[in-house]
């Protein structure tokens, strides 16, 4: 039956059985999200790498322990924001996400949107970006601008971000990350504006259970 809990807890449970797309056949688990489930900052990323999938939390890797420390530098912490991404199970090897399988998954992630009602989100690469966006503008052009949208009924800005795995390969991109997450406290201490674009907010489909046991791939 399609989820009618407006709870994350609740809506996290039912997801942790998702069989919508090939990805649950190689999960250890689904990794919904973790943080402040009231949270005015929220972070969307990518995808879950070998960490998350071990540990069922986003962002606890390397490129993790970057993000807080640029939170930490804007006075914030974790436990302040929500962080999620646009695919809640591990590609095989850590490759791109594939169409379909944004398609089958961004339910998920609107429907978190709708729960938690944050004002600011930031989006972290490519894929959360043009996703929310509905842009196909990549993250160089647009990086540390933000927009006006609707999610959820609700005004909201997007600010896109680089994802901090790019300063880890690239360490000149420290810089450009700090500069940008400088301005994230300014955001959130402004009204929203009254929207200028409508994101799509795909309606969740009903949840099919998974099997008692998930292949070990990797």
């Amino acid at each position: 039956m399609p989820v009618e809990r407006d709870d994350l807890q609740a809506y996290g449970a039912e997801v942790a059985g998702c069989t919508r797309c090939r990805l649950a056949q190689g999960r250890t688990q689904v990794v919904f999200g973790s943080g402040n489930p009231h949270a005015e900052l929220m972070f969307v990323g990518e995808a879950p790498g070998f960490h998350e999938d071990k540990q069922g939390v986003p962002f606890v890797g390397q490129a993790g322990k970057l993000l807080e420390r640029l939170l930490e530098q804007i006075g914030l912490r974790r436990e302040d924001v929500y962080i999620a991404n646009v695919l809640k199970c591990r590609p095989p090897g850590n490759r791109d996400p594939q169409p379909d399988e944004i398609e089958a998954c961004e339910p998920h992630l609107f429907r978190q949107i709708g729960l938690i009602e944050p004002r600011v989100i930031a989006t972290l690469g490519n894929f959360a970006t043009k996703l929310l966006s509905g842009s196909p503008l990549g993250i160089t052009r647009v990086h540390g601008q933000e927009q006006r949208l609707t999610m959820a009924g609700r005004p909201v800005l997007l600010y896109p971000l680089y994802h901090p795995a790019a300063a880890l390969y690239t360490p000149a991109m420290l810089k450009v990350l700090e500069s940008d997450f400088a301005r994230l406290p300014g955001l959130l201490g402004t009204d929203a504006p009254a929207p200028v674009a409508v994101v799509r907010e795909p309606e969740p489909e009903p949840l099919v259970a998974a099997p008692a046991e998930q292949l070990g791939l990797f």
